[in-house]
């Protein structure tokens, strides 16, 4: 389980970018993290890393204080940023150099995935696309089965076919004791994968619900035509009309919109709150 309470953290003191933020992630879930730029998202996947402390407040992963970065922690925790670069070495040499640290390094899963991948063994790291990289390192994360992956916009740099990939092997990997968190502004990417729900806004967990609860609550329609009488919730234009966000009053499960949910949460979060307070 991953605990923070009441973190302050600043880069600039005179403006906290985090002021009291508390979350709890449990084991068998992805965790999508949606945010607009600037929310605190990546900030919020270094603090759970131990990369950056905060000033104030309790940062627990898999019972450890995160920023106390004891070996017997690290090992079970990877993370994949969005920005990184990768030495002018071959996959052999890089597993050599860093498997060890990971005392569960699964190296026949390893080689699984870069199958999946078609990672070539006889390229060095540095000579790989983009997106090629990025699957390296997924599928190096991946094998050594830590029981806390963060991942910050993984899809990013992706083409089509390898998005689709990227999902059937995140799910196929997940085990009941990990927790994956996934940063992303790809909704439509990852709208199978994600469960449950977090968005943050200017540092702040305004909105963190799973997708069962969601699709019972909340009703979305992408071709709506309004009602008489009708309370609409959030509305945005879409060609050929409009997409809206209702109250769930059938009791039946609604496909969900990732990519409308965010922006009524983030417009209008106030309705969205009350559409969760009140009974079904």
């Amino acid at each position: 389980m991953v605990f923070l309470e009441n973190i302050i953290f600043a880069y600039n003191r005179k403006k906290p970018l985090f002021n009291g933020l508390s979350l709890k992630l449990e084991q068998g879930n992805i965790y999508g993290l949606l945010g607009r730029n600037g929310a605190g998202k990546t900030t919020l996947l270094k603090l759970i890393a131990g990369l950056v402390f905060p000033q104030s407040g309790r940062c627990m992963q898999n019972g450890f204080e995160a920023q106390d970065r004891i070996p017997e922690a690290l090992e079970k925790v990877y993370i994949l940023p969005e920005e990184f670069e990768l030495p002018p070495i071959r996959i052999s040499r890089y597993i050599d150099l860093n498997a060890p640290f990971y005392s569960n390094f699964d190296r026949g899963k390893f080689g699984r995935l870069s199958e999946e991948f078609q990672l070539d063994p006889a390229k060095k790291l540095n000579q790989f696309s983009y997106g090629q990289k990025k699957k390296f390192l997924l599928a190096f994360g991946l094998s050594t089965n830590a029981r806390l992956m963060l991942m910050d916009e993984p899809t990013n740099g992706l083409d089509i076919p390898s998005k689709s990939q990227f999902r059937k092997v995140i799910a196929a990997s997940m085990e009941p004791d990990q927790i994956i968190v996934i940063s992303t502004h790809q909704v439509r990417d990852l709208q199978s994968l994600i469960d449950p729900v977090v968005i943050m806004d200017e540092g702040k967990i305004i909105f963190n619900r799973g997708v069962e609860e969601i699709s019972k609550k909340l009703l979305f329609e992408p071709h709506h035509k309004a009602s008489e009488g009708e309370k609409i919730l959030y509305s945005e234009e879409v060609f050929g009309g409009s997409a809206a966000l209702l109250a769930n009053s059938s009791g039946g499960e609604s496909h969900i919109d990732l990519e409308l949910l965010f922006n009524a949460v983030v417009n209008n979060p106030k309705a969205i709150h009350e559409a969760f307070a009140n009974p079904s």
